[in-house]
């Protein structure tokens, strides 16, 4: 997993997971073993959702020792049934509000990449001025020198609010970095982003919420599960289809239709 986001989250993740689990053989851990953790850590208030990560990691671990002949069979790991996504989203009139309440200038350019292209929070944040392409006004998501696997970064073309945005970020550059503070790469935002929630009274915002509210406007307006997906950079249209073809207006209307008596 060597240079992944979930690299970062596996060293949280471990802490949960070492008083019990540390001390243990690989091939000697069972079901009742999870089942216990599974019961502590909702004891202590944790959701079914961090267990679920947690005991994921645990799992990709065993595999990879599998793999590698460290161990003869990976036992079998239980898990919580997985949440559904979350479902929160913004307006537009929100976005706008949320956009005008950011007080810091690479928050709000943030913000405005964030929901002009889907990007996820580390291609936002991780993304170079030579990937903005302003003749052809297009953004590459994906770094062509990164050969590390990386979710849901797609080439996506900018709308002319963000292209100008852009435009008149890119005079002012001091790194080659689109999100910067004072000349250094800016890695997360979510400060700013918490401050000008509160602003507008959605304290709830994250930058996920930001992805997940661009999708739901491409879907409200009657955009194909097919063209929302290659936007997202999702590997898979079925993924795109079960969280966002509900927003469709046309989602199952024909057969609403059939019924008409």
């Amino acid at each position: 997993m060597a240079g992944r986001a979930v690299v970062g989250t596996m060293k949280f993740t471990w802490r949960a997971l070492e008083s019990r689990f540390g001390p243990m053989e690989a091939d000697a851990i069972t079901i009742a073993d999870c089942r216990a953790h599974i019961e502590a850590r909702r004891k202590a208030g944790i959701k079914d959702g961090t267990i679920h990560t947690e005991l994921g990691h645990l799992r990709m671990v065993l595999l990879w020792a599998e793999r590698h002949e460290l161990i003869d069979k990976a036992p079998a790991i239980e898990r919580p049934t997985k949440p559904e996504p979350k479902d929160a989203h913004l307006t537009k009139d929100e976005a706008r509000a949320l956009i005008d309440a950011a007080n810091v200038p690479h928050v709000r350019l943030a913000i405005m990449l964030m929901v002009g292209t889907g990007a996820r929070n580390e291609a936002a944040m991780q993304l170079t001025w030579d990937r903005v392409d302003f003749d052809r006004r297009m953004i590459q998501l994906r770094n062509p020198f990164d050969k590390q696997r990386r979710k849901g970064r797609a080439t996506v073309p900018m709308n002319d609010r963000l292209y100008e945005a852009l435009e008149e970020a890119k005079k002012g550059a001091l790194s080659p970095f689109v999100i910067e503070w004072a000349g250094k790469q800016v890695k997360s935002i979510k400060k700013g982003l918490k401050a000008a929630g509160e602003a507008i009274n959605r304290p709830d915002v994250s930058p996920h919420m930001l992805r997940h509210s661009a999708a739901v406007w491409l879907a409200e307006d009657g955009h194909s599960m097919h063209e929302i997906a290659q936007f997202l950079g999702h590997d898979d249209v079925k993924t795109t289809t079960k969280v966002y073809a509900r927003y469709s207006p046309t989602h199952l209307r024909k057969l609403a239709d059939s019924l008409a008596i």
